[in-house]
């Protein structure tokens, strides 16, 4: 494979466990989380990884950035050629923020409320040796990039005085200020209403488009992938079952599993009376499918 037409992140047979040391509930074995996953994405592709609470998606996204200590990790996951597990934790540290960055779920816990959104934003900047009036400078070009009214004014604001889109908004600006190659956006619109999630989503559509910027998308919900991901990936307790392009998977969906997902979607012109399936319920009528 030549240098051009390497992935930027490459995943083979990944495999994130607790060993049975660090169990909570004293069991012997280890628990598996995620059993061996492959997957790569390019240069400014947008990867979409769906599946319900407990599948594994959010795991599988902090092995690549190597996040949890009380883990064990098997398998393969290069970036740029680099290889990440087993890599010394000063060579991940240098690696996150810099080259891959992540959009955590919940803005209020990603974000600390005693520091004003100026110092939050500009803190990776800053840990580069930018200085400070900078940093303070770059930050808030890049929450009025992001759409944050009056971004100049409201950078010595704290987190508490925002709602939850602007405070989503600033986690975004936090994550794309140092101007990463991966983002790794970790279900970042479940805690907003529909109206504001779209806004956030087509943020990310934009900024990928126009930084050339690589997304792996974590989601529970695939009603919104249609019109954000080129790939989608599909995983049900702790594998993928199916990978296909976006208009694929929904044209055609292969796997009982993908197919109760997207049966369970609600619809505006659905018969109310009539009670929406499960996922469970579609799987049961549509036995089979295998680990891809």
């Amino acid at each position: 494979m030549s240098a051009a037409s390497q992935p930027l992140l490459q995943v083979e047979r990944l495999r994130v466990s607790i060993p049975s040391r660090n169990r909570m509930d004293r069991g012997d074995d280890d628990l598996v989380l995620v059993n061996g996953v492959s997957f790569s994405i390019a240069a400014g592709e947008r990867v979409a990884l769906v599946g319900e609470s407990g599948s594994g998606k959010s795991m599988t996204a902090r092995a690549i950035m190597r996040l949890d200590t009380n883990v064990d990790l098997a398998g393969s996951i290069r970036w740029d050629g680099r290889e990440l597990v087993g890599a010394p934790e000063v060579e991940m540290r240098r690696l996150r923020g810099d080259e891959i960055s992540m959009i955590f779920q919940d803005p209020m816990t990603a974000l600390n409320p005693v520091l004003t959104i100026g110092e939050q934003v500009a803190e990776p900047l800053v840990v580069r040796g930018m200085s400070r009036r900078e940093a303070w400078t770059r930050a808030g070009e890049m929450l009025d990039r992001l759409r944050v009214p009056r971004a100049r004014e409201r950078l010595g604001s704290y987190p508490g005085e925002f709602s939850g889109g602007m405070r989503q908004r600033v986690v975004m600006a936090a994550a794309l200020i140092g101007q990463p190659r991966l983002l790794i956006a970790d279900e970042p619109t479940t805690a907003l209403d529909v109206r504001v999630q779209e806004q956030v989503l087509d943020l990310i559509v934009e900024q990928s488009g126009e930084l050339g910027l690589a997304v792996l998308f974590i989601t529970h919900d695939l009603s919104i992938v249609a019109g954000l991901a080129h790939q989608v990936i599909v995983m049900h307790r702790g594998a993928f079952v199916e990978k296909r392009d976006v208009d694929g998977l929904f044209a055609a969906p292969q796997h009982p599993y993908t197919r109760g997902l997207i049966g369970s979607i609600a619809r505006l012109d659905a018969d109310p009376a009539v009670r929406l399936s499960t996922v469970e319920e579609y799987m049961a009528r549509n036995p089979g499918g295998a680990h891809v």
